[in-house]
């Protein structure tokens, strides 16, 4: 069947919409992701608006800092106004009360579209005539649809000068200073590429040098938990890293097992899909759907997994240009004289190839790692516990053939984060301390917003 736009506006059913656009939806669809992890049962408003959201951050080909941004407007904006029909929550944003009578599920669709048409530039036309197609017409749908757009907007307008506009280029415009010392970052050469997953411009810009100032969600400021400075490249600790990721993260590495090199594809999550923030709310969707939670509960579960996300990618985009630290592949290709370090296994290789596409961004911290501490954290909390056992395939697997098919399981969130923040070790594309002081970022930034944004009222 042909589904022209006449039609679907004109009032096609959802299920029929879902099956012959490969629309949005996590009751099923070609396009969909929810359908992936979430039972049929579970379908609701929530997940219908994450699932259009995490197709448009794919279809869009959004880099993962803004893909974390653009996610967590709309998710913030849809509790917002389903929470001020419900009362349920405080909130710090100015909302307020809405209409006792208005339908909260309305209100959240509607405040959602709102923000994501902003934060995606797209005006999801079909997903909003699909969606208020679900309820009946009346004054709770009016009331809602109404106090719903009034929400959207306000997130706007508060959103407005946040800092994102001018962080969106890729130029340092005085926001960091550069370091002048061996390990400052230089941009990745113009050998890394995986056909037919992803690949980076040669010798491209630093991606998004401003991330890192944007007004956070949940954090009093994007230097709230900056990491530690890192290694001196003199140090025996250094020495240590550039061996370990010379020796496995390597192309031909002979010491990085199958199942480390399934990690690295796995978990790379790079331009062509959801990115790492989304990959972890569809994680949170799946080990959420079953928990009886109530619809604002979810909402608010939700609002809270996609602030923290977008807090992450700021904390880690701060820490990335606050430092400055320069990517395996061209210390251990080119720079490694330069250090001065007396181990013998500082040495350059220049025919040394990372064994996924290194980014073009500073390393410290890592942005996989911050996403997926952040996330796995804040979702253990509201699940009540890290004891979890889930397992699912690559989201994406268009990306990396090598690992279609095969799934991955795992007994706790955080060894799911674990595994995550790994694979860049084994894809030869981060050190080891961008791991580590990323997971202890992330665990922070997800057990603050937990303990301080939307308290529950009494």
């Amino acid at each position: 069947m042909k589904l022209s736009r006449r039609s679907f506006l004109g009032g096609a059913s959802l299920t029929a919409a879902l099956a012959s656009s490969g629309c949005v939806g996590a009751g099923g669809g070609a396009a969909s992701y929810l359908a992936q992890v979430v039972d049929a049962r579970h379908d609701n408003t929530v997940f219908f608006w994450l699932d259009a959201a995490l197709q448009q951050v794919r279809d869009q080909r959004v880099p993962p800092p803004r893909a974390a941004y653009s996610l967590a407007m709309p998710l913030a904006a849809g509790f917002l106004a389903a929470n001020g029909v419900a009362g349920a929550y405080g909130e710090a944003f100015g909302v307020g009360e809405g209409p006792a009578d208005a339908d909260p599920e309305v209100a959240y669709g509607v405040a959602f579209r709102v923000a994501a048409a902003e934060t995606f530039q797209q005006p999801f036309l079909f997903e909003r005539n699909a969606f208020l197609n679900r309820f009946p017409d009346g004054p709770a749908k009016s009331r809602g649809a109404e106090w719903g757009r009034r929400v959207g907007m306000h997130v706007v307008r508060m959103r407005t000068n946040d800092g994102s506009e001018a962080s969106e280029v890729n130029y340092y415009l005085g926001r960091y200073p550069r370091r002048h010392d061996a390990l400052r970052w230089t941009p990745t050469g113009p050998f890394y590429g995986a056909s037919p997953g992803p690949a980076f411009g040669s010798f491209s810009r630093g991606l998004y040098p401003g991330q890192g100032r944007i007004t956070p969600w949940t954090m009093t400021s994007g230097a709230q938990f900056r990491a530690d400075p890192f290694h001196d490249p003199r140090s025996p600790a250094f020495a240590e890293e550039f061996d370990l990721i010379r020796r496995l993260g390597a192309a031909d590495s002979d010491v990085r097992s199958d199942d480390e090199s399934d990690i690295a594809l796995f978990w790379e999550d790079g331009p062509w899909g959801i990115t790492p923030p989304g990959h972890f709310l569809l994680i949170a969707a799946q080990v959420l759907q079953d928990r009886d939670l109530s619809f604002v509960d979810l909402a608010r579960a939700f609002a809270l997994l996609g602030m923290t996300q977008c807090d992450a990618s700021i904390n880690a985009w701060d820490n990335k240009y606050a430092y400055d630290i320069i990517r395996p592949e061209t210390a251990i290709r080119s720079r490694a004289p330069k250090f001065a370090n007396a181990d013998p296994r500082v040495a350059a290789d220049p025919r040394w190839r990372s064994y996924i596409p290194t980014p073009e961004f500073p390393a410290y911290t890592s942005g996989h790692s911050t996403f997926g501490a952040a996330a796995t954290a804040l979702t253990a909390l509201i699940y009540g516990s890290d004891e979890v056992a889930f397992s699912h395939a690559s989201p994406d697997q268009v990306l990396w053939p090598q690992i279609a098919g095969k799934t991955r399981s795992w007994t706790r969130l955080s060894e799911a984060a674990e595994e995550n923040g790994m694979s860049r070790l084994y894809g030869g594309v981060h050190w080891r301390a961008d791991h580590d002081a990323a997971m202890a970022a992330g665990r922070a930034i997800a057990r603050q917003a937990f303990e301080t944004t939307f308290p529950a009222k009494v």
